[in-house]
């Protein structure tokens, strides 16, 4: 049983193919997927998707990506955590890849969601690129340990990865550990423990070898477990058996089906 921590199978090119993609999964032993909120407008589809599919679940929060959009505050997140498909924050965070300037209402929007998570008791979904200070900084100023989640679709160095460890927080890896120019991030995967890690897809992009180029969907996560099978010279099965545990002991609203 594998499950994909981290996709967005709202996105139209992965909705209009929702039946195929859910027989897909279970041809390939996904048992769940976490289907990510990236902006409000759009949350209301993804419950859709969570009341229709009993292995779906979703989080709320508002992508650092995305600027000209409603913006989140703290009672909005946590009114919407109440619902019980509603299992995480986020996704949340920095990046300074993509957007440049002045990006304190990005910083602000972070802090916005870790207090969120705070007051729900939900985990956080972490996005990060090229922010690896501030990312870390804020979740220490705001976080103060008590609050926990998952730093998703990881390419950081493994120095972060480990601040973000002794912090409470998970490494989720996706199809990206497959790609050829990956490989000081495949040492990263070697040197943290099974038992901090996820796997995702974040379909549908980044579809992994050997899909490499086509458009990504849950199912794919089993390439990324075989990948990190094969770096730390252990069972696929054991990965997907300690991935799944990693994945329900951090998202604990999720029931097992």
């Amino acid at each position: 049983m594998y499950i994909d921590s981290h996709c967005h199978i709202n996105f139209p090119e992965l909705h209009e193919k929702i039946d195929e993609i859910l027989i897909n999964m279970r041809n390939n032993k996904i048992s769940h997927a976490l289907c990510v909120s990236v902006t409000l407008d759009k949350i209301d589809e993804i419950l859709d998707l969570t009341k229709k599919y009993s292995n779906i679940y979703a989080s709320i929060g508002v992508h650092p990506d995305y600027e000209d959009v409603e913006e989140p505050n703290i009672d909005t997140l946590f009114n919407f955590s109440k619902n019980k498909k509603i299992v995480a924050i986020g996704e949340t965070g920095l990046d300074y890849f993509r957007l440049k300037g002045d990006l304190t209402w990005q910083q602000d929007r972070f802090r916005t969601h870790i207090h969120a998570a705070i007051k729900s008791n939900l985990p956080l979904i972490i996005h990060t690129r090229n922010a690896q200070d501030d990312t870390i900084n804020i979740m220490k100023e705001e976080g103060k340990k008590s609050v926990t989640g998952v730093m998703h679709c990881f390419t950081e160095s493994y120095e972060m990865a480990k601040q973000a460890i002794d912090l409470g927080f998970y490494i989720s890896f996706s199809g990206i550990i497959t790609f050829k120019n990956a490989e000081s991030l495949r040492d990263t995967v070697k040197k943290i423990p099974i038992e901090n890690i996820l796997i995702e897809t974040d379909s549908p992009y980044l579809a992994p070898v050997p899909k490499r180029g086509k458009m990504n969907e849950p199912s794919n996560v089993i390439y990324v477990a075989e990948k990190i099978a094969e770096l730390k010279n252990i069972s696929v099965e054991k990965v997907a058996e300690i991935t799944t545990n990693n994945f329900f002991s951090l998202f604990n609203k999720c029931k097992i089906l």
